[in-house]
């Protein structure tokens, strides 16, 4: 009998987990990364507004307003104003913003003119920036470049299951 269950227990499955997984990964990352520049060109723009007012502008009774043009900006006429009615409340208001003038050149790159919508990048230089890696060892040193942006990453992984 002891023979017996001697051999049913050699017969019996008992669960082995044996699985181990590792991995172990670097990586590194040297970028330049370019300057740049946005500009946007603004326009003239001019207004006017009021009440119990009489406007003139020189001899005429004309409003303010844009004249001739000279580099992409208006030559303006601002107009001055009296009060309609001695003594009954008024209003007088204007504004003017004067816009950006156009150039008569187009731009060196990287730098940015006044023309209408424009980016404007130059080359980014990498220098004496460097990066090693050994066997999991990183070396990151950044040197004389510019816009450098080092990036180091060592990543460990193990799974037992």
């Amino acid at each position: 009998m002891k023979k017996l269950l001697l051999l049913a227990a050699f017969c019996i499955q008992f669960p082995v987990f044996a699985d181990i997984q590792s991995s172990f990964t670097s990586s590194i990352k040297l970028e330049s990364v370019s300057a740049g520049t946005s500009a946007d060109k603004i326009g003239s723009s001019y207004s006017i507004s009021g009440t119990n007012v009489t406007t003139t502008s020189g001899d005429t009774a004309t409003v303010g307003g844009f004249g001739s043009l000279t580099n992409g900006v208006p030559s303006v006429t601002m107009p001055s104003a009296t009060q309609t009615v001695a003594g009954e409340t008024f209003s007088f208001s204007q504004s003017y913003l004067e816009g950006d003038a156009t150039a008569g050149s187009a731009p060196t790159v990287g730098n940015v003119s006044n023309f209408s919508d424009l980016t404007s990048t130059s080359a980014g230089s990498v220098g004496t920036a460097a990066i090693t890696l050994d066997h999991h060892t990183m070396s990151l040193t950044g040197g004389t470049g510019t816009g450098i942006v080092l990036t180091g990453q060592f990543v460990t992984d193990s799974t037992i299951d």
